[in-house]
């Protein structure tokens, strides 16, 4: 079993999720996770959702969440070639509060009011976090041009240098070398053994406080 030393600072209660909770929640929302209101409901719930390759890293997540969810993970076949690995929170109003603040039109934004925090950082690179020739990039096509100036901005709020790289027809956010060690030494505690490739780390040979 994989778990993070919290930061006490970070374990205040809002509503019914701490404040770590909340930031593993944004994180997400930064990155894969999907938020919705069913037809008929009255509040929406958080879908957390990625390939079965990444199972140690939802079953991280739902530790951590355990007590808003629904059921436990389970595996859905996408096809002959892929599986993916999900579960499911219950409805709740803060979950409502969410997806008015990081949706429009049905399309994922950058909140006005967003602040990043060591925490939500590294969920964010787990899950949109990718590696290629040296470099570390954030996967931020499914935002807006805005939008992801905004995030490069709050990089910048953390000491953290980027730049916007085309991929295809969209842009996303490379985070300059000069930066890695800042970001190491930012999200490291955070980040579970199975995703440290994405920091350049060797996983065989790096530690960290996860324990």
């Amino acid at each position: 079993m994989v778990a993070i030393r919290h930061n006490v600072a970070m374990d205040n209660t809002v509503g019914s999720l701490t404040q770590f909770q909340m930031s593993v929640i944004a994180g997400s929302i930064l990155g894969d996770a999907y938020i919705c209101i069913m037809p008929g409901r009255s509040n929406a719930f958080l879908e957390i959702n990625h390939s079965i390759k990444a199972k140690e890293y939802v079953d991280w997540k739902y530790r951590v969440l355990e007590n808003v969810c629904k059921s436990v993970p389970q595996t859905r076949k996408i096809d002959e070639k892929r599986t993916a690995y999900r579960f499911y929170t219950r409805q709740s109003k803060e979950f409502t509060e969410l997806l008015n603040r990081f949706y429009r039109d049905g399309k994922k934004k950058v909140p006005s009011d967003l602040e990043l925090d060591p925490v939500i950082l590294a969920v964010w690179l787990m899950d949109d976090g990718s590696r290629s020739g040296g470099s570390v990039y954030l996967n931020t096509q499914q935002f807006s041009l805005s939008d992801q100036k905004r995030l490069m901005y709050l990089l910048r709020q953390m000491g953290l240098k980027s730049r916007l790289n085309k991929d295809k027809k969209y842009h996303r956010i490379r985070l300059l070398k000069e930066s890695l060690p800042k970001l190491r030494q930012i999200v490291g505690p955070y980040v579970i053994p199975s995703m440290r490739y994405k920091l350049s780390y060797d996983p065989v040979e790096t530690r960290s406080r996860i324990y």
